[in-house]
């Protein structure tokens, strides 16, 4: 079955002057146009090419690949605005649509926003949303703790930063978990901290193992030494200060130092911890 706004293999029914002729199955006749095609296509063979809707809605091919296909999640950049919404560079001759209603606020020209690519079952046409949440799960029951996925980081809430998850679910990291600077559009690989009873799921950037965590404990101390036993590094600093000397996320900092604390090798107070 031809799918609109995917990858299709389609066998080639002729050749003309404008271009080849490909078997859309309920979609007739599909064109791909001249500038797309080679010698070598011939009737009967069969092409990978993309499927969408041109610039006056008629469905036709492609050998160019988009950015993204329906289903999918990408960071597009807004090109154009008119009175139907706003208009996104996909890597396609004709840009792709989001209507006002699908966008999560006002977008803006020269920006840039996660979208998610589906097919408008009222027009039959391809067309995009940035309202993620009406488009892609919330309930992770079916991942499991430690399980590596892919997360595009699409957004910020009071908590930290939000992303999607392996282009099916969405995804919370916490700011005091998280060791890295994050960024709107930045792919990263991350690792399921925990679902929870809502079927939220919490995400985090690195394993903790028993050896990392032994090791930043020592890694603390030798600072205390170095430092006459004192820092003004606590679980109150900023989580960029302690990645900075650490390495580390401001969660797993304050593990250690709890850690240290119960083991009566520190104290710990409001503006700094000591050597015992």
């Amino acid at each position: 079955m031809t799918r609109l706004g995917r990858n299709n293999r389609l066998r080639i029914v002729k050749r003309t002057d404008i271009g080849i002729f490909l078997d859309g199955d309920r979609f007739g006749e599909i064109l791909l146009p001249r500038r797309y095609g080679r010698d070598s296509m011939q009737p009967g063979d069969e092409v990978d090419v993309f499927i969408y809707n041109d610039s006056e809605d008629r469905v036709i091919a492609t050998t160019q690949q988009p950015k993204a296909q329906v289903g999918e999640c990408a960071y597009l950049k807004v090109v154009g605005t008119s009175k139907y919404g706003a208009f996104l560079d996909w890597g396609l001759p004709k840009d792709l649509l989001v209507p006002f209603g699908e966008q999560q606020k006002p977008m803006q020209q020269g920006y840039s926003y996660t979208a998610y690519l589906f097919v408008d079952e009222s027009t039959d046409r391809i067309a995009a949303s940035t309202r993620l949440e009406n488009h892609l799960s919330l309930d992770g029951s079916g991942f499991k703790p430690r399980q590596v996925v892919d997360c595009l980081i699409y957004g910020k809430s009071d908590l930290g930063f939000k992303a999607v998850i392996d282009g099916t679910h969405l995804g919370q990291f916490y700011a005091n978990e998280t060791f890295q600077p994050l960024h709107y559009g930045e792919r990263v690989n991350a690792y399921i901290q925990q679902v929870r009873q809502d079927g939220r799921i919490d995400l985090m950037l690195q394993l903790p193992s028993q050896r990392e965590r032994d090791q930043l404990s020592a890694a603390i101390v030798s600072h205390l030494q170095q430092n006459h036993g004192v820092s003004s590094l606590t679980d109150k600093s900023p989580p960029n200060d302690i990645y900075q000397t650490f390495g580390v996320s401001k969660a797993n900092y304050k593990k250690a130092l709890g850690k240290l604390y119960k083991q009566r090798r520190i104290t710990i107070e409001k503006h700094q911890i000591t050597l015992l």
